[in-house]
């Protein structure tokens, strides 16, 4: 029996005919996901651990080894006695994809059992679009990676797909994109693919993403502000992603904030997004620049009309004054903003990510400035404001992460 075949058996929702092949099942199981959550144990760890006899622990780990589900790691150092072998997970026994998909690139990782990031791709040209063509170049994309990542096709066993915008992730119907067909997406892109695949919200994954691997330690209630060229927020209480009654929770950007009459990408106007985002920093961008401000951004030769996020990034990062003013009016209105949800979810932890957080300092001081001045201060004093550590990967090993979960679960 193969690998793959061995741990679609163990986790598939099928019911298997017989008591004890049931029981066994469901033994397999739970000794899986003893060392998933708490890593290599010993036969007499996993036996106290899941109150299930040493006989039938040692047999049921013999038959998952032989499965090539669980390896034996050696012996464990001992200060007296015979030295008993541990047990983990193997690490090759199949692997997750997470495609985090952006406006004009896609970043896509794969990684394995243990949840080790094998590969990652960053970057990949691709434009997103709502469109049948669109949706065909993100497919024939992750068909590609997978190819050329060296690793059996069908060991690939889930795939998490991230989104802006609306997205069910019980359902997987997305509503802001790809949403022309009466199927839901992700099994659309299943069935091209033949892999079972998840769609997520972008922000909420790299929340996901940032509580396994990047700043969050001990925290258990957090806000992740995904700041790209709209603006969301993916909400973890108890160190669990919140979503919601439909999985819309986190539109931060849609708070109708101000009385201009700017109309966001929603259709609405006074929307957060319209002042604090990328698009709103390129539109202020180009308005500065007509108005005779000067820029760096001016020397490279481009048109202020082709101008992307990361053309200001750079020129942020490269100590352009009229980007870190900008950026100093967008983080004020950034950390009043964010004083509002700090006030009412009293968070241990804010992180600013997304593509704009590349700005490091230049966004986050003037913001955590404004939380200084308008979120109360016995509030204010017991949340953190960092960056985020993972950049570009965060969105990707939630990706991962989300879909693994996902089918462990199944």
């Amino acid at each position: 029996m193969s690998t793959t075949h061995s741990l679609m058996e163990v986790f598939s929702d099928e019911t298997v005919s017989g008591g004890v092949a049931y029981k066994n099942k469901t033994l397999k199981k739970e000794i899986i996901n003893q060392l998933d959550r708490s890593g290599d144990q010993t036969i007499a760890d996993l036996s106290r651990e899941l109150n299930i006899s040493t006989p039938k622990i040692t047999s049921l780990v013999n038959e998952l080894i032989q499965d090539g589900l669980l390896q034996d790691l050696g012996k464990m150092d001992s200060t007296g006695g015979r030295r008993a072998s541990i047990y983990g997970l193997g690490s090759d026994a199949c692997f997750f994809v997470g495609v985090d998909v952006k406006r004009y690139y896609i970043n896509i990782g794969l990684l394995d059992f243990k949840k080790h990031l094998v590969t990652i791709r960053e970057k990949v040209p691709y434009p997103l679009e709502n469109t049948q063509q669109s949706l065909t170049a993100l497919i024939k994309s992750i068909r590609k990676f997978i190819h050329e990542s060296g690793v059996a096709y069908e060991k690939v066993l889930g795939i998490g797909i991230n989104l802006s915008g609306r997205v069910n992730n019980i359902s997987g119907y997305s509503y802001s994109y790809f949403h022309f067909q009466e199927e839901p997406l992700a099994q659309i892109i299943q069935q091209e693919l033949g892999i079972k695949t998840f769609l997520e919200n972008d922000s909420n994954a790299m929340a996901f993403g940032e509580l396994h691997y990047g700043v969050v330690t001990t925290e258990r209630n957090i806000l992740f502000i995904n700041l790209d060229y709209g603006t969301g927020c993916g909400i973890i209480i108890n160190r669990e992603l919140y979503y919601g009654k439909s999985g819309f929770s986190g539109e931060f950007g849609h708070i109708p904030f101000y009385n201009n009459e700017i109309i966001c990408g929603c259709g609405k106007k006074g929307c957060l997004e319209t002042e604090v985002s990328g698009q709103a920093l390129l539109r202020q961008v180009r308005e500065r620049i007509a108005a005779g401000s000067s820029s760096k951004l001016l020397q490279k030769g481009k048109k202020t009309e082709d101008l992307k996020l990361e053309d200001l990034i750079g020129a942020a990062l490269s100590e352009d004054v009229l980007m870190i003013e900008l950026l100093a009016e967008m983080g004020e209105k950034l950390g009043k903003a964010l004083a509002v949800l700090i006030n009412l979810f009293n968070p241990e932890l804010v992180i600013l990510g997304g593509t704009l957080s590349e700005t490091g300092d230049y966004l986050r001081l003037p913001t955590r400035s404004a939380l200084n001045k308008y979120s109360l201060s016995l509030v204010n004093s017991d949340t953190q404001v960092k960056l985020s550590r993972l950049g570009e990967k965060a969105g990707v090993l939630g990706g991962c992460l989300i879909a693994r979960s996902k089918v462990l679960s199944l």
